[in-house]
């Protein structure tokens, strides 16, 4: 028998209409028995044949009209014991027809008490074969044993989906929680434990395998700290997602995903004004450079929600130019209104023609070359895409009126120490001088200039998670510049929330910086992950340290020694106080630097350092030949 039930997948409906039939009989015999206090002898003088007859009769009708027997009974839930609920009522509601017509054929009090009887013995009887399938398919032989984190809807959601899945051995021997009133309760079986107090008590009971996060509210540093005790205890962690992730609005046992150190790493959610972004964006033609990009792409993303008259995507790379504008037109139906335009930036005829064709109303520039040790040996090209890349687009925005234009910078821009920083904070400068000059002339409807800085974003291309994930999917190992290396990270679209949000306060000049949180120990990172990837370091793979690169710095900045910053409405956007370039020395700086381009680019390196050092005066080379210039 327990070989069959194992092998058993659904109860055959024939077999439940037989069950139901057998549980109206005895119900009905049962209330006979009660009503007539078990005086066997008086059953025939109330003809009980006859009556029970007519009760089983009226509960084979009732279960064919409400389709009591259609639920599978291994899945038992609300809907089912509801079927029943109604098929037991349209029994009693005929009974009592029957006796309307044909003069009381079966006692009104026994019909009450066999319709209780037997809606209690149908609802049992579910619950008790849902009980022995989940018994003898997971109970002795539970190949996983899980803990579930959170025993509200989305936890007891996880434990039906897990209890039902009949390709793996899993069990669920316990829940944890935060919440006193719940902690000590049993749910389906399954007790509620403290996730302070009892974790480890717990693990030691039932030597679970992995816990499955199912609040989805949970705050970072709670995640961060049962993370830890986890992997303290080599338990996977997964967690299921939020509500509006569910696929068509259901929960499916596919979409519960390991944690990932992005979930670890990010931040609690950051609650934006979308209204004013809204109203900002709407109806305006926007111009996203840089638009194939990490950044570029996620802005866009955001940007197409808030309906925009025509959304410009410019980047020279056209294969991710097609794919992002591909991801764009299977969310919304764009249509003309989305645009893509092939051009490098420091192409200035070619920028000038997009903008006279569409004439933007807002500028988000994320064009840029990126790459510290690449563009410390790249010099030209670095500034000939990152400063002269970044005149060319101001100045044309200011001959074609645009409203704002919103640059994306970096905190390597922070007293840097390479060239791609220097870069950045030359256009930095640039675009700040610029926006001054344009203020001095009193212009009213002259283009407003907005700076967002920020650290490095989680999951970019090139960035450090990425390149650890394929280290450890090669073997290792693992290589970190130096173990005292440290970085601030956020998420893409936290990032580009935030670039939005600062675009639509913004009113000239401004140099916003992010919240970027706690700095990161790099080798912690690529410890941590490879914890999460089950494996041991020194043992499965290792972390190995080759010093910094040129240009690299140990530790970021968000503000060089001589800035301050100034609050804003919003908790995570400050504004930097910098000092200020008058703009006709920048320009001048700028013309030298655009003469010393057109020399032989294999010469021209030492001489374009120079400029950018002769008006950042914080920019000081590091574990690069450039140092000799400081």
């Amino acid at each position: 028998m327990i070989s069959r039930i194992k092998t058993l997948n659904v109860l055959p409906r024939w077999i439940i209409v037989f069950i139901d039939l057998m549980v109206f009989s005895v119900s009905a015999l049962v209330a006979y028995l009660l009503r007539l206090n078990f005086l066997i002898d008086q059953l025939y003088e109330f003809d009980f044949l006859r009556g029970t007859l007519i009760f089983t009769a009226s509960g084979f009708i009732g279960s064919l009209l409400t389709r009591s027997f259609a639920g599978i009974i291994r899945y038992t839930g609300i809907q089912d014991t509801l079927r029943v609920l109604y098929a037991n009522l349209v029994t009693l509601l005929i009974i009592f027809a029957v006796n309307y017509l044909s003069e009381n054929s079966l006692p009104y009090s026994v019909a009450l008490i066999a319709f209780l009887v037997s809606l209690v013995l149908s609802i049992s009887y579910r619950l008790l074969v849902k009980e022995l399938f989940a018994f003898y398919r997971t109970g002795p032989k539970a190949e996983r044993k899980v803990l579930i984190m959170g025993a509200g809807r989305s936890g007891m959601m996880t434990k039906q989906l897990l209890d039902n899945d009949t390709k793996s051995n899993i069990k669920v021997v316990g829940f944890l929680e935060d919440n006193e009133r719940k902690i000590g309760n049993v749910i389906g079986g399954v007790k509620i434990y403290s996730a302070t107090a009892e974790f480890e008590k717990v693990v030691l009971k039932h030597g679970p395998t992995e816990l499955i996060i199912a609040v989805t509210n949970l705050s970072l540093d709670k995640k961060n700290d049962l993370v830890d005790r986890c992997l303290e205890f080599g338990i996977k962690v997964s967690a299921v997602p939020s509500t509006d992730k569910w696929i068509g609005g259901e929960f499916d046992i596919s979409q519960i995903k390991e944690v990932r150190i992005e979930d670890l790493l990010g931040r609690n959610a950051i609650v934006l004004n979308n209204d004013f972004v809204s109203n900002e964006m709407q109806k305006k033609s926007i111009l996203i450079t840089g638009a194939a990009g990490s950044i570029g792409s996620e802005i866009a993303r955001q940007i197409v929600r808030y309906n925009p008259s025509q959304l410009i995507l410019l980047d020279q790379w056209e294969t991710g130019l097609f794919e992002i504008e591909n991801e764009l037109r299977s969310i919304l139906k764009l249509d003309e209104r989305l645009v893509c335009f092939v051009a490098d930036v420091t192409n200035a005829k070619r920028v000038r023609a997009c903008f006279d064709v569409y004439k933007p109303d807002m500028v988000f520039h994320a064009a840029a070359y990126k790459h510290v040790p690449m563009m410390e040996a790249n010099v030209p090209e670095a500034i000939e895409c990152n400063v002269m890349g970044t005149k060319n687009l101001a100045d044309i925005s200011v001959e074609f009126n645009v409203q704002k234009f919103v640059m994306v910078s970096t905190d390597k821009a922070v007293n840097p120490t390479s060239v791609m920083g220097a870069t950045k904070r030359a256009a930095e400068i640039y675009v700040q001088s610029l926006n001054g000059f344009l203020g001095s002339l009193d212009k009213t409807d002259s283009t407003k200039f907005i700076t967002t800085r920020f650290g490095n974003v989680l999951g970019s291309n090139g960035s450090v998670i990425p390149i650890f994930k394929k280290q450890i999917q090669n073997g290792g190992p693992i290589t970190v510049t130096h173990p005292e290396i440290t970085r601030f990270f956020m998420t893409i679209p936290e990032s580009c929330s935030l670039v939005l949000e600062a675009a639509t306060m913004g009113n000239g000049g401004e140099i916003f910086v992010f919240d970027m949180g706690r700095s990161v120990k790099i080798v912690d990172l690529a410890k941590r992950m490879i914890q999460l990837s089950g494996l041991i370091e020194g043992k499965d793979i290792e972390i190995a340290f080759t010093g910094l690169r040129p240009g690299e710095k140990l530790f970021e900045e968000l503000l060089d020694s001589n800035e301050n910053n100034m609050a804003t409405h919003h908790p995570k956007i400050m504004i930097a106080k910098t000092r200020t370039i008058e703009f006709s020395s920048v320009k001048s700086t700028l013309d030298n630097i655009a003469k010393i381009l057109e020399g032989d680019k294999s010469e021209i390196e030492f001489d374009l350092v120079t400029q950018l050092k002769s008006f950042i005066v914080e920019y000081k080379s590091k574990a690069s030949p450039f140092e000799v210039l400081d």
